[in-house]
């Protein structure tokens, strides 16, 4: 009888057993997130000084749900990173699924922001409210990114809660391997831009690769 576990109830420990996933501590495998990125411009910076402050204003009372940490801080990121313009797509709640036969196991759910270039996936991107810890999230972005047609070619994903951000890298290829950076704060200003111009340095990278 094959079992079914919905991709939120997934723990790192199912992926692990079931897939094979394992976590990568070697710094050289993921240094995408801390080399080479780009410089920002003041207009940038500008631009996501306002962000912080609608989230700091939108924070003073309650905890900013799922569909506020999408809309005031997610949405506004991928537009500086230029995720929304040419050669990108972009679809929501995408329906994915992944299978372990040799376990009789499959995992199911549905994705918050799917990126996609040329029909590839290239940005997997969790949002969770921000009462969460950001990390509560990764086990599930990390089955839907198990996911990938592209195993050729790292995914990149980025967990975020609207205060934090945690950016993911997952080589599919014969054992499934993964990194992680440490929580980025929207809180610092030098990390907020470190978070922009991740974004930005991952889209040239995905850009080069198909090219």
């Amino acid at each position: 009888m094959i079992q079914t576990i919905q991709a939120r109830d997934i723990s790192l420990y199912d992926l692990e057993e079931k897939f094979g996933l394992e976590l990568v501590t070697d710094t050289g495998f993921f240094t995408e997130w801390i080399e080479n990125l780009p410089l920002l411009t003041d207009e940038e910076k500008t631009s996501l000084e306002r962000i912080k402050s609608n989230y700091l204003n939108l924070t003073k009372r309650r905890p900013m749900s799922e569909e506020a940490v999408k809309m005031v801080v997610l949405s506004r990121l991928l537009d500086l990173a230029g995720l929304y313009q040419a050669p990108y797509e972009i679809e929501t709640e995408t329906s994915i699924q992944i299978s372990a036969e040799d376990e009789g196991v499959t995992v199911k759910g549905n994705i918050d922001v799917l990126v996609i270039q040329r029909r590839l996936w290239v940005l997997v991107i969790e949002s969770k409210s921000t009462k969460f810890d950001v990390i509560t999230a990764l086990p599930q972005a990390l089955a839907y990114m198990l996911d990938t047609p592209n195993v050729e070619q790292p995914t990149f994903g980025l967990l975020v809660n609207g205060r934090e951000f945690v950016f993911i890298k997952l080589i599919n290829q014969g054992q499934p391997k993964y990194a992680r950076s440490y929580a980025l704060s929207i809180e610092k200003e030098s990390e907020l831009q470190q978070v922009l111009s991740i974004l930005k340095r991952l889209s040239e990278l995905i850009i080069f690769s198909q090219n």
